[in-house]
């Protein structure tokens, strides 16, 4: 399988982490809070936490003491079609492919809820055939890009299918509002807005190639609790462990050591590596775990400051900056994970 198109969108709205923290204090809402959670809230919107800005689907940022279940579903409506749709075409005219050359559309989402899924309002916006295989993927949380590939590599490598557009989306915005809960109170700082898009195919492109070469996952459901959403009052609600970050960096090495060991690689020939980066302290402890330097990790970084945590798109976002940098070629490795808990990463053979 071979990646020939890569394509990102966000809301055209940023509001810088200080700026958050200007219009929230004020608030009826801050006011209200515990000591504790506003003590939380200034750590991490005035601290150097790794964020600088955001992108969110918010006209204003007022909208954010709005807390109204159909108020949240409504922005997830109104903003995940459109960011997806937006992606999906950015890759589409980096393949030089049309909409209607698709045969299939897999979606990953796990900030809303939509029944019949994403990839109707999609497909309609995009003008996809109406015969295309349309899969919505729910539930995976940050980790859903590479089980998304790994399902389109299945595709392809099956023959049903000749090109696969593969989509994470997420509306991280219609799950923020603000409670005592930490978990609650530090998604809403963390995370922001986006869409990231693949297009595959069983043949390379004319630009850069990128081929994908095998991967691997870990699933470990006795860990589901501290990494997760849940429902309450009708809204979603982040559950945030103080584990997460070295969870995340055992499960990272493991999956790594899984895939590398089984394609007869070292681990010192991967010249590129694309991480999901989580927040700051994950990214901390993974690169620590995997022994990389800062400059490893520089790309994951430099998103997570300009983006936040964009869960689910957020590798597309590292992987379009490796290949604009023009980083040198090689095996590269692509990890995501989250939700489960979950780690899944890919090898990748860049030229």
């Amino acid at each position: 399988m071979f990646i020939v198109g890569l394509g990102t969108a966000a809301p055209p709205q940023r509001y810088a982490q200080r700026q958050c923290w200007d219009v929230v204090q004020p608030t009826r809402h801050f006011q209200e809070l515990t000591p504790r959670s506003r003590a939380i809230l200034k750590k991490i919107l005035t601290g150097e936490n790794g964020i600088s800005t955001r992108y969110l689907a918010l006209q204003s940022l007022d909208e954010v003491f709005v807390i109204d279940p159909d108020v949240l579903h409504q922005r997830f409506l109104a903003a995940a079609p459109q960011l997806a749709a937006q992606a999906a075409q950015r890759a589409l005219n980096q393949a030089g492919l049309k909409p209607t050359q698709m045969d299939a559309l897999l979606i990953s989402t796990c900030t809303g809820y939509l029944c019949p899924g994403l990839t109707s309002y999609v497909a309609e916006r995009l003008e996809l055939r109406p015969d295309i295989l349309a899969l919505d993927l729910v539930g995976q949380g940050c980790g859903a890009a590479v089980p998304n590939l790994r399902a389109a590599q299945a595709l392809l490598a099956s023959g049903k299918s000749s090109r696969v557009l593969s989509i994470c989306v997420e509306v991280c915005s219609a799950a923020f509002y603000l409670d005592d809960d930490p978990g609650v109170l530090i998604s809403a700082c963390l995370f922001g807005d986006g869409a990231g898009a693949a297009v595959l195919a069983n043949e390379p492109s004319s630009h850069r190639r990128v081929e994908w070469k095998t991967s691997g996952s870990l699933l470990n459901p006795k860990d589901r609790d501290l990494l997760r959403f849940e429902h309450k009052n009708g809204m979603l609600r982040n559950v945030l462990a103080p584990q997460v970050p070295q969870m995340a960096a055992n499960c990272v090495e493991a999956v790594l050591n899984q895939v590398l060991s089984r394609a007869g690689v070292d681990r010192q020939e991967i010249t590129g590596w694309v991480l999901h980066p989580g927040g700051r302290d994950v990214l901390n402890a993974v690169r620590a775990r995997l022994g990389l330097s800062d400059k490893d990790v520089h790309l994951s970084a430099a998103i997570l400051s300009e983006y936040g945590n964009l869960s689910s798109p957020s590798v597309y976002f590292v992987l379009q900056a490796a290949l604009a940098e023009s980083a040198p070629g090689g095996l590269w490795w692509l990890s995501s994970f989250g939700a489960g808990f979950s780690a899944h990463g890919a090898l990748l053979q860049v030229e």
